[in-house]
């Protein structure tokens, strides 16, 4: 009952949303379990990092073919050929043995499994929700993926390489059979216009939020880098941030739907600026790391709603989504690919004097984002507001009503 209201609510077909959110949960849960097969090939950490390069390439260039392909062969085929590969990709070292496949294969076919066809899937999210209520659904897909990889990731550790790549191949064949079991319906939507990558870069809305976006992303990453060997509790934040980071996401795309996007974005770019400042400042206190570990895991949830689902679905209201969300996803990528090159350059820099520039630049961040548009209508805003009013009114009202009843 609980979830025909909310759906019905946020104005969504129940059918439409769950092939997409089942589609997106096997994706993202399927994600960091191949992360970690591919830092299980090698011990030599250098080899890792490369592979992890390899990966973050290939899907990078493959979200964009798959992007450019959809335009020919239709959303749809995308879709159904991104499931399958990935599957058979994951199958393909169970099969073989992965000391048989060459380890850079591997992550080139992981990679491209990875990105061919998640701009598409994005889109369909986009196309299946309304602007007013695509926070919320965006974050309740990112809570029960994070609460849900956990578990799964915690489950390879007790097999195998060669088992392990069967049961993540298992587990995106589940997607395979989801697809073929909702069939999603093939629909052309001609008031939405075809534009170039050219075009989507001319989009001074769409600029404005890349360019934060990447700021933070190569800052956040770099710095990770650096807590990971300065930190002794850093394994504690891959432990508690996932799960922070999911129950905010949903709070944050709650929020975001009713406040707007923009305000929940320069919050939490202040918010980061002011953890890194914390450790940059009282570096020997350990309450200072425990502030940061709670603000970074808040502040994150909220970011991921905004960025990978919300934002880039809110800017191509009347254009090709696609292109929008593989634009928005290069910073992702490329946070994952630059630094694996400067890990050198990262470790000559004094580590808390690496935090101080990070918060200077994260709140350099936030410049862009002034100028940037809400992508939320303001009339949705105030409907809300105006509801919010309505609300309270009536409680102050019930309560006269009971009280003087009372008296009476």
């Amino acid at each position: 009952m609980l979830r025909k209201c909310f759906l019905r609510e946020a104005n969504v077909s129940p059918r439409d949303f769950f092939l997409v959110f089942l589609l997106l949960f096997n994706t993202f849960t399927w994600f960091p379990m191949t992360l970690m097969m591919i830092d299980n090939l090698s011990q030599n950490l250098y080899i890792s990092i490369t592979l992890r390069a390899v990966y973050y390439l290939t899907a990078t260039v493959s979200s964009v073919v798959g992007t450019v392909l959809s335009k020919r062969t239709g959303k749809l085929f995308i879709l159904y050929f991104w499931m399958v590969f990935g599957a058979l990709a994951s199958f393909f070292p169970a099969l073989l043995g992965s000391e048989t496949v060459h380890l850079s294969v591997l992550a080139f076919l992981l990679g491209a499994s990875f990105g061919f066809g998640m701009p598409t899937c994005l889109a369909y999210f986009a196309d299946s929700t309304v602007i007013e209520n695509r926070g919320r659904l965006g974050g309740a897909i990112l809570l029960v993926t994070n609460l849900s990889a956990f578990p799964l990731a915690i489950l390879l550790t007790n097999f195998d390489l060669v088992i392990n790549f069967t049961m993540i191949a298992v587990w995106r064949s589940i997607g395979i059979v989801i697809l073929f079991r909702l069939k999603p319906e093939k629909s052309v939507d001609t008031s939405r216009k075809s534009i170039s990558f050219r075009a989507v870069f001319h989009d001074r809305s769409l600029v404005l939020y890349l360019v934060p976006w990447l700021m933070f992303s190569l800052i956040d990453r770099s710095e990770k880098l650096i807590l990971r060997d300065v930190w002794d509790m850093y394994r504690l934040t891959l432990l508690t941030e996932p799960i922070i980071s999911g129950i905010f996401a949903f709070i944050g795309g709650y929020l975001s739907d009713r406040i707007g996007r923009k305000r929940i974005v320069m919050y939490c770019f202040v918010a980061f600026g002011i953890a890194y400042a914390i450790i940059g400042i009282a570096p020997a206190s350990l309450i200072s790391w425990y502030v940061y570990l709670s603000i970074s895991g808040i502040a994150l949830g909220m970011l991921l709603v905004s960025f990978i689902f919300t934002l880039w679905g809110d800017l191509s209201q009347s254009s090709t989504r696609e292109k929008y969300y593989v634009i928005g996803s290069l910073p992702f990528f490329l946070a994952n690919i630059i630094p694996t090159f400067s890990v050198p350059l990262v470790s000559l820099i004094p580590p808390y004097a690496a935090f101080s520039f990070a918060s200077f630049f994260l709140f350099m961040a936030v410049l862009p984002l002034m100028y940037a548009p809400e992508t939320l209508p303001q009339k949705n805003i105030e409907i809300r507001r105006l509801k919010g009013y309505v609300e309270q009114a009536k409680k102050v009202r019930d309560k006269g009503l009971t009280k003087s009843g009372a008296e009476d």
